[in-house]
């Protein structure tokens, strides 16, 4: 029997097993419905595609299917659901620390009230980002001051590097968490 007649079972076992005709033929079976839904939460379409990827990836390695429980289609469905509201909650915590962050350094800023302690304290963790920024890799550290200080968005940040919108995103985003895991001590 031909690989593209067996069923999504031994598709996904014949895939897991190496064979690159069975992911060809399991992403085409499945791979609009993942990438669609995925679009339909997210509303981004480089999001979806790169959770479209992640999706695929995880079941390839190790997120168990049981047939038993449902048909192929129902178990992706639910778990791009998942992890699209994942993404969405990471993000609004990221921006929440950002955010955080931001208001801790602007109400900093305003030294009109401030005492001699509270100046230092000022200049202490300005110094801190300053150092943390400067750790950094230059892609990182580049596109957080494109954003953060130039006011540009991430688009703009894309054709002004000459770099796909997905790899601005991903560098802002690993960016910023390195930036909140080293001044995590600083925002607490």
């Amino acid at each position: 029997m031909k690989i593209s007649e067996q069923t999504d079972v031994e598709v996904l076992q014949a895939w897991r097993s190496g064979s690159s005709q069975a992911f060809g033929i399991f992403y085409d079976r499945y791979g609009e419905l993942v990438y669609r839904l995925s679009l339909r939460i997210l509303g981004n379409p480089q999001e979806a595609e790169d959770l479209t990827q992640e999706i695929f990836i995880l079941l390839s390695r190790n997120i168990t299917y049981d047939s038993k429980r449902g048909s192929i289609a129902a178990f992706l469905s639910v778990l791009t659901r998942s992890r699209a509201i994942d993404r969405i909650r990471k993000t609004r915590s990221q921006q929440q620390h950002l955010q955080k962050w931001e208001q801790s350094i602007s109400s900093e800023h305003d030294t009109s009230n401030s005492s001699l302690m509270e100046n230092a304290s000022l200049s202490e963790r300005s110094e801190k980002v300053k150092a943390a920024l400067a750790d950094l890799p230059d892609k990182h550290r580049q596109v957080l001051e494109m954003a953060y200080f130039d006011g540009l968005s991430q688009t703009e940040i894309a054709k002004a590097l000459d770099t796909p919108l997905g790899t601005v995103k991903s560098w802002a985003r690993n960016g910023l968490i390195r930036l909140r895991e080293s001044l995590k001590d600083s925002l607490e």
